[in-house]
């Protein structure tokens, strides 16, 4: 199914000059050319093949595969456990010692569907891991999805031909912010506990602006400074403790998290984690669940009343 005649020169022209400098232009041109490319997977070859399939599947020779057949693709693992899949824009970036079983083309939004779907085994896509190790994180991946389900309904609209959407260097500021409130700093509490909410209150900003340099592109950092956080902690009960995490000016607008109250309950060594939300329908606060579920609650109240209305909420938990 490695289709030899794959033309990736475009593309990595462009990889190159990213790697040079690294600017977020060149970053955005990659993708472009990457969303039309088949690109190189690595992979087990399916279970049940007959053999001379199989031959022309090591043979690098395009087959035909039936609906039944699963692709396993073969995952790069970091020191950290965390795991990635590899793709390659062409064979010359893969090295001889690095061979896999079979490597597979495939259109490159069928790898991102692929990362999709295993996200709790899949922590990102690294293109070209041995030569440009371009690194696509769940963000990346996360636009690159939405992308692919818009050109879908455009295709399915007789509209295929219209303008691509593009996201704006703003618009991925606020995508990745979301992110971080709402997913990687909740995710992060939950499994830290006591010693996480520690590492908040005594490193405030620059604690959070972690969250942020990880899902920008290498690089590229986030445009928030760390006094542009504003972390208050207190200890309500013997049993509460809460933190209070303002974001910063630019987070207050719709669609956007501007607000975190992450309660610590230590007779039970519980995260409760609360996030306010600005929406076309006005102030709410919501929910982050243990699994990562959002709930929305209850409108949210005055500034000035918001602390009870988060012990009340803690209080019927």
């Amino acid at each position: 199914m490695a289709d030899q005649k794959i033309n990736n020169q475009a593309l990595e022209e462009a990889i190159a000059a990213f790697a040079k400098d690294r600017e977020q232009d060149k970053y955005v041109k990659v993708m472009e050319l990457l969303e039309k490319s088949m690109v190189l997977m690595p992979a087990m070859p399916p279970q049940n093949l007959d053999a001379e399939t199989e031959k022309m599947m090591r043979e690098g020779k395009p087959v035909q595969l039936s609906g039944e057949s699963r692709i396993v693709p073969c995952l790069l693992r970091k020191e950290s456990g965390e795991q990635a899949l590899p793709i390659f824009s062409s064979p010359a970036q893969i090295p001889q010692d690095k061979k896999s079983p079979v490597v597979m083309a495939l259109p490159f939004f069928a790898c991102v569907s692929m990362a999709m779907a295993n996200q709790e085994k899949i922590e990102a896509v690294v293109l070209n891991p041995f030569t440009h190790n371009m690194v696509l994180n769940k963000a990346v991946l996360e636009v690159a999805d939405k992308r692919k389900k818009q050109a879908e309904e455009l295709a399915k609209k007789g509209q295929a031909g219209q303008k691509t959407i593009q996201l704006t260097e703003k618009q991925f500021q606020d995508l990745v912010h979301n992110r971080v409130a709402l997913m990687l700093l909740p995710k992060y509490l939950f499994t830290h506990k006591e010693e996480g909410l520690k590492e908040l209150q005594k490193e405030e900003g620059q604690f959070l602006l972690r969250f942020y340099n990880e899902v920008y592109p290498e690089g590229k950092k986030a445009s928030f400074r760390a006094d542009d956080f504003s972390v208050m902690t207190l200890n309500i009960t013997e049993t509460v403790q809460l933190t209070r995490v303002d974001m910063p000016d630019e987070a207050v607008k719709k669609g956007m998290c501007y607000r975190v109250y992450a309660v610590w309950k230590r007779d039970t060594q519980e995260v409760i984690y609360y996030v306010l939300e600005q929406t076309k329908d006005g102030n709410f606060i919501a929910k982050i669940t243990s699994d990562g579920k959002h709930e929305v609650v209850e409108p949210a109240p005055d500034n000035g009343a918001e602390i009870e209305a988060i012990m009340s909420l803690v209080t019927e938990h």
